[in-house]
């Protein structure tokens, strides 16, 4: 499995970072934080067409084989920068067709992070329903979720899980 998490978080220090951090250690898995990424919001005249994204899904769909969305639940959802990147794979589907094609039989998976063990039952749903459009692979999820910023024995044994989950 050649594997890279995405990390979508407006805090680059913040509790999803802390988790990636870890889920890097034990994996050795590159870290995309999009935050440091110039991506401007889709639009139908593609106005943006030469910022990052273009080049960073070459990157991705050249590289690697399993994306690892990582996200804080903001508002029962994902992140504003991860919905964004989302709403940009529009351009992979319209003006760069090759390029979205070769998402088929990609690999997706979530680790979404919050302050409590409150994930909604249907936070998962746009992925699962983004991947099953692209022709991916649904993996599936864990949810992570921190107190005074540090990540307890229970969420290190739930990333572990995870990443055997997904590896297998």
């Amino acid at each position: 499995m050649k594997a890279v998490i995405i990390l979508g978080s407006s805090n680059g220090k913040g509790h999803t970072r802390l988790v990636c951090k870890y889920l890097q250690e034990i994996s050795g898995l590159p870290i995309i934080d999009l935050r440091e990424k110039k991506i401007g919001h889709y639009d139908y005249e593609y106005k943006n067409i030469d910022d990052d994204f273009l080049p960073l899904m070459r990157e991705l769909t050249a590289q690697y084989d399993t994306y690892i969305f990582a996200t804080p639940v903001y508002w029962y959802s994902m992140s504003g920068i991860m919905k964004v990147f989302f709403d940009r794979i529009t351009d992979c589907l319209k003006i760069e067709k090759e390029l979205g094609k070769k998402l088929i039989g990609k690999n997706m998976a979530v680790l979404s992070c919050s302050g409590h063990d409150d994930l909604d039952k249907h936070f998962s749903m746009p992925f699962v329903n983004s991947a099953d459009y692209l022709g991916m692979n649904y993996l599936g999820e864990v949810h992570t979720w921190m107190a005074r910023a540090k990540l307890t024995e229970e969420m290190k044994r739930k990333v572990e899980d995870f990443l055997q989950k997904i590896s297998a």
